[in-house]
Order: C-alpha cells, then sequence, then structure tokens
C-alpha cells in the first residue's frame, strides 16, 4: 500500500471524529469516541509518514499519544459515570450546572 491510501483512511477517520462531534452535541460518550477517533487518526499519519521515511520516530511517538488517549478516556469516563449518579442524564448541556 502506498502513503497516498494511509493519508486518505486518517482524512476520512479525522472527518468523522469531527462531523461526530459536531452533530451530536448532546451525548458526551458519543463526543468521547469522536474525540478518539480523530486521535486515532493521527497516529495513522505518524506510523504511515515514520513506515514512509525509514525513522522509527513517529511510531514512538504513537506510543506516548494511545497511552494519553487511553488516560483521558479513563478520567472520561470516570467523570461521566460520576455526573449519572449523581444527576441520572449523560447529557452535555446539563453539565454546566456544576459549576461552582
Amino acid at each position: 500500500m502506498s502513503l497516498n491510501n494511509y493519508l486518505l483512511l486518517s482524512a476520512m477517520l479525522f472527518t468523522i471524529g469531527i462531523v461526530g462531534i459536531f452533530l451530536n452535541r448532546r451525548n458526551m460518550i458519543i463526543i468521547l469516541m469522536s474525540i478518539e477517533l480523530i486521535l486515532l487518526a493521527v497516529n495513522i499519519n505518524f506510523v504511515a509518514f515514520s513506515h514512509y521515511l525509514g525513522d522509527v520516530s513517529g511510531q514512538i511517538f504513537t506510543f506516548f499519544v494511545l497511552t494519553v488517549a487511553a488516560a483521558e478516556a479513563a478520567i472520561g469516563l470516570a467523570i461521566l459515570v460520576a455526573f449519572f449518579r449523581n444527576r441520572a442524564t449523560i447529557d452535555v448541556e446539563e453539565i454546566d450546572t456544576l459549576k461552582g
């Protein structure tokens, strides 16, 4: 496969993630999944360019991004579960009621 195929796949994943964020502003779980799709699109770019250029640094950086993404997902879901227990909803518009 050529570099263009990987870049096209990455662009499609990135676009799906952006559309998922802008079309669905009510469900926090879908917003988190869309952010993860965007991060995976970036990781595909890192790995594709790393392979194309023959350098390993892009692949190493991908592992760091995946680690941060896993931590972000875990913390986001923990906050979402705590919010659901208090308010019995995951509506994004009601999250601003947690302000001091």
